[in-house]
């Protein structure tokens, strides 16, 4: 399971011109699943994700997590990130979960964040548009 987290000022997702999600200060967060994940990845992913230290505290260092700092998640699911791109001008998408797989673990790492942090979506497998306003730049790629 991948997670390529970005610290936002601001972010939201559209789906057909109406928003679905949307957050001030947060974390947007793209996940993709592969082939081989389960709940406990996710569970291992989604902690590592909320305890994560990329808000900055008074002294101006990155050693806040999202909860610390009284940010939101934005999760999208996003399968491109299981693409294997070593190879060629086009990706493969062999080491992506199934469509019912991914959509199993991406539903499941939403409620368990949801239980955890205030938790807003897009929508699985649509076409989503989806606007941020990226903290620093800071971004970070996180996989179990």
């Amino acid at each position: 399971m991948i997670a390529l987290i970005q610290r936002v000022t601001a972010a939201k997702v559209e789906v057909e011109g109406k928003i679905t999600g949307q957050i001030g200060k947060g974390l947007l967060v793209l996940l993709g699943v592969e082939k081989e994940d389960n709940h406990a990845k996710a569970e291992k992913l989604l902690e590592k994700v909320l305890n994560y230290r990329v808000f900055s505290d008074e002294d101006g260092k990155m050693n806040l997590n999202v909860q610390q700092a009284g940010g939101a998640i934005l999760v999208v699911s996003q399968f491109t990130l299981a693409a294997d791109t070593q190879k060629g001008l086009r990706p493969s998408f062999s080491k992506g979960a199934s469509p019912a797989l991914a959509e199993e673990m991406y539903d499941y790492f939403v409620e368990k964040c949801g239980q955890k942090i205030s938790t807003f979506t897009g929508r699985f497998a649509a076409d989503m548009q989806v606007s941020l306003t990226n903290d620093g730049p800071v971004t970070f790629w996180l996989n179990t």
